[in-house]
């Protein structure tokens, strides 16, 4: 099987387990570039857990160019490396204000000029908030590339240019994100659960075959989740001299 071949096969297996979503909160672009810079070295969860009183008080580029800083910095402290985040958002929203009067660009060559935002962010913010496709590589889609031997690359750029070669740009953008919740949840750094994992078949990385040869090469929702451990429960056997 190909590079190519086992980058569209866990596209498609993939698809069938996880939505093609972001876990951030936002509700229009703006949040969600944000809400991307404050993602790093970061929980989801974290930053989920503060943009709600940092929006309601900076609703909009204008509002958070012009911020005291001190006050970002108490806001957004349970994401760590809160200075640096406070001057990097401010900075980006002033930027958005100077140049593309307070609106987000869609256009992966603007959003990479802003403060803090490289092609990983662009790329999140690309596909979530506009569905224009984008391929982010964050350290999950680094780790699940290379062990399901799409790209022997550690360089976020070349992997974005190898695995957008192998699939359609329509699902740049799913792709990328199913990464990322697959990697969390499935591939994880130190212990991997390939026992569990849709791909172990022919994920060159796999500690475990699936018994009995090959799962097909297409697969329906419902083959990959009872692959993946939702099976249906066993029927009890029946006691002698019961009714049927």
């Amino acid at each position: 099987m190909t590079a190519k071949d086992r980058a569209r096969l866990a596209a498609e297996r993939l698809k069938a387990l996880y939505p093609a979503v972001s876990e951030l909160k936002h509700a229009n672009p703006f949040q969600m570039l944000v809400a991307t810079i404050l993602s790093a070295q970061t929980t989801d969860r974290s930053v989920n857990s503060v943009t709600p009183a940092l929006f309601a008080k900076y609703p909009d580029a204008a509002a958070l160019a012009h911020a005291n800083p001190a006050e970002v910095e108490a806001i957004i402290k349970p994401t760590g490396f809160f200075h640096v985040k406070a001057k990097t958002i401010i900075g980006a929203s002033a930027a958005l204000l100077e140049r593309f009067h307070g609106e987000v660009p869609p256009l992966i060559e603007d959003l990479v000029t802003l403060p803090g935002v490289g092609r990983k962010t662009a790329n999140v913010v690309l596909g979530v908030a506009f569905g224009i496709p984008g391929f982010a590589v964050d350290t999950h889609v680094k780790r699940l590339t290379r062990r399901l031997g799409l790209t022997k690359s550690t360089d976020p750029v070349k992997i974005e240019a190898e695995v957008t070669r192998m699939v359609p740009p329509e699902e740049w953008t799913g792709f990328s994100l199913r990464l990322i919740l697959h990697g969390r949840r499935i591939c994880l750094a130190r212990t991997p659960r390939c026992p569990e994992c849709v791909l172990n078949d022919f994920c060159p990385s796999s500690t475990v075959r699936v018994k009995g040869g090959r799962r097909p090469l297409t697969a329906t929702a419902a083959s990959v989740r009872s692959a993946h451990g939702r099976r249906t429960a066993r029927k009890r056997p029946r006691r002698p001299g019961t009714r049927h």
